[in-house]
């Protein structure tokens, strides 16, 4: 034992002496730095979740739920047992701005994928509760709903003063209930369903919609059964053959493609004006051209033509030519369409013509197909005289008349106008007249000036137009004066992305949308990238007040928009949207709105069925969930492209029928 215990002894100097001596130190230090940093990365790397390919445009959305649907309403199912885990982001830093590593301006960046599988892992069926197992509730009770009497209520137009001009409710008068729809509503007849249906009607652009879905109004009642809207069991159907166009459209599209070949419907003509457009059958013939059409009409207490117009599918809203300029901006329309539109063009020295000549593009057409005259009723060729002698001294060559059909050109630059006798009426505008200002600004009596440089007058044909950057990109009153194009292009890419993203993650191609609106367009990317990948939709592109006014450069990409305040409503009937779409709108307007008050709005405007898209800092979201869930939506949140720490999220809203 003894032998043993001084062996033992001996062995336990030698270890003494060992952990004492520098390099037994250094070793065990050494060892413990890296234990450190293992079980530090392990733990940061725990927290990351990204898309797989760190090499493809990437929109990464984890997803919490914020919302209690009811079981089995959930559109995106939880995946399966097996689910792969999401890849870590792999080594590499990748750019995501269109700022490269030099500070110079690019178009080339990173954007992001959804993982399907990361968004389905935690939406829970069931119960909608968190991840920690508590249910979700807003801090708001519910709205009410408004009373039936207010189903159609257009809150700046349905007022005596608003028929003739538009007054909205004053602040703390607005909308504080949620506009009911009819009894015995029903989810859309979708665009392509109905086109098909046509075919075997023989009627290309036959257009059908609920009986139940639209006012029993007295055009409602007094148009159905005519050649105007006819009544087939619950449906309205729209056979064409108006009575503006006896022959049907089509023929009277051929008719004046053949009167002026140039005009060239959807390659030269791309964006239309149609006023008082009826039920919009116009501007619904011309999309099987490519052309893009706004009709506008006025409101009024006997008719509710525009709801017919956004119902059928067809862009259209509300706008009179009255003491203010419309909210489109100068140069704006390739052409304006006017048929029987009972406006009185040369009154007041011609003001009204006056305000159809800014908004038409240099080297523009405008058609007006006045009201029939007999050779007995002499009396009543004034008006034509008086017609001709305002274009004429407007610098608009009459290029065709033909029966009650007239087509005029405006011209390509101001030379005419400067060869005009001094005395010749109306004058130019002075130099300082914005001819692109447009809220709340009255009409006057002058002729708007072309610009010297030939801005609006040089866009390409279409589709050419649609990815071209426009040189009024350079009229726009901001900042980064070399960068405009490429920060132009870097907003088409990153939608792009971003849709491919929607496509991938949120099924879009089963959405069947159709009638669009983008609450901030800025250049359009949004609609450009919907075009892209082929949705049958169109998009009214909104520039709001508080921002810079892109509308020019919105039109000449080949698209429709309008300036608005919204801290106002819109202009256009309840449930108008399949889609809204707002990116930093919020953000923007806090500091003038409420944000109880726009998304009032949103629910007026959207259809049931309808969906919200919205993306903007944390804080804004946080603040919409809670608006949303009194809304009685259904809301889903997801982080940014940039991770679960970004300061931007997305939120969607599905407004359920």
């Amino acid at each position: 034992m003894k032998g043993i215990s001084t062996s033992l002894s001996g062995s336990e100097n030698n270890l003494v002496s060992l952990t004492k001596s520098p390099a037994f130190v250094k070793i065990m230090g050494f060892s413990f730095l890296c234990l450190s940093l293992f079980i530090i990365l392990r733990s940061f790397s725990s927290d990351i979740t990204t898309v797989s390919n760190p090499t493809t445009p990437s929109l990464a959305f984890s997803m919490s739920f914020t919302s209690t649907p009811t079981a089995g309403d959930n559109p995106y199912p939880p995946p399966s047992a097996a689910a792969a885990v999401p890849k870590l982001r792999q080594p590499g830093m990748e750019r995501t701005g269109i700022v490269d590593e030099n500070g110079a301006m690019t178009t080339e960046f990173v954007v992001g994928d959804f993982d399907e599988e990361v968004i389905d892992s935690v939406v829970d069926e069931k119960n909608g509760s968190d991840e920690n197992g508590g249910v979700l509730r807003g801090k708001i009770g519910k709205f009410k709903v408004c009373d039936e009497r207010m189903r159609d209520y257009i809150p700046c137009l349905d007022n005596m003063e608003g028929i003739l001009e538009r007054h909205c409710p004053p602040k703390g008068k607005g909308l504080d209930c949620l506009v009911p729809w009819p009894k015995g509503y029903k989810l859309r007849i979708t665009w392509p369903k109905s086109r098909d249906e046509a075919l075997l009607l023989k009627s290309s652009s036959f257009k059908q919609i609920w009986l139940s879905n639209v006012a029993r109004t007295p055009f409602a009642k007094g148009k159905a059964g005519n050649k105007w809207v006819v009544r087939k069991g619950d449906k309205y159907i729209f056979p064409g053959d108006m009575t503006q166009f006896s022959q049907g459209v089509n023929q009277y599209l051929d008719q004046i493609s053949k009167m002026v070949p140039e005009i060239a419907f959807g390659q030269r003509t791309r964006v239309v004006m149609d006023i008082s457009c009826g039920i919009a059958s116009f501007g619904a013939y011309l999309m099987d051209h490519n052309v893009s059409t706004l009709s506008i009409a006025t409101k009024d207490v006997h008719n509710n033509q525009i709801q017919f117009a956004l119902e059928r599918g067809v862009p259209a809203m509300f706008a009179a030519f009255t003491t203010h300029r419309l909210l489109y901006p100068s140069q704006a329309f390739d052409m304006i369409h006017c048929s029987r539109c009972s406006i009185n063009w040369t009154r007041d020295d011609g003001i009204l013509l006056l305000e159809v000549n800014r908004m038409l593009r240099a080297g523009g057409y405008f058609i007006w197909a006045a009201e029939p005259v007999h050779k007995h009723e002499e009396n009543l060729f004034a008006p034509f005289k008086e017609m001709e002698d305002l274009t004429r001294r407007l610098c608009w060559e009459l290029l065709k008349k033909e029966g009650d059909i007239y087509i005029w050109r405006k011209p390509l630059n101001n030379s005419c106008y400067l060869s005009r006798a001094p005395a010749v009426q109306p004058s130019l505008c002075s130099a300082g007249d914005d001819p692109d200002n447009v809220w709340n600004v009255n009409l006057t009596k002058c002729i708007t000036q072309l610009p010297e440089n030939g801005y609006g007058a040089n866009v390409t044909a279409w589709p050419a137009r649609l990815h071209s950057p426009s040189d009024r990109l350079f009229s726009i009153k901001m900042d980064a004066e070399l960068s405009r194009r490429e920060i132009y292009k870097a907003e088409s890419n990153f939608w792009y992305a971003v849709i491919k993203g929607y496509i991938g993650a949120f099924r879009w191609e089963k959405l069947n949308l159709r009638n669009v609106l983008d609450m901030r367009a800025v250049y359009g990317g949004f609609a450009a990238a919907l075009h892209d990948f082929n949705f049958d939709c169109w998009v009214m592109n909104v520039v709001p007040i508080s921002g810079h006014n892109t509308l020019p450069v919105l039109y000449d990409r080949g698209f429709i928009g309008v300036m608005h305040d919204w801290c106002e409503p819109f202009d256009t009937y309840p449930r108008t949207y399949d889609l809204v779409h707002a990116a930093a709108l919020f953000s923007v307007e806090k500091n003038r709105c409420n944000a109880t008050t726009i998304m009032l709005e949103i629910d007026r405007i959207l259809r049931p069925g309808g969906r919200v898209y919205i993306r903007d800092t944390t804080p804004v979201i946080e603040e919409l969930i809670e608006i949303v869930q009194a809304l009685g939506w259904v809301s889903f949140k997801y982080d940014s492209s940039e991770g679960p720490h970004s300061n931007w999220k997305l939120l969607i809203g599905e407004k359920r029928l």
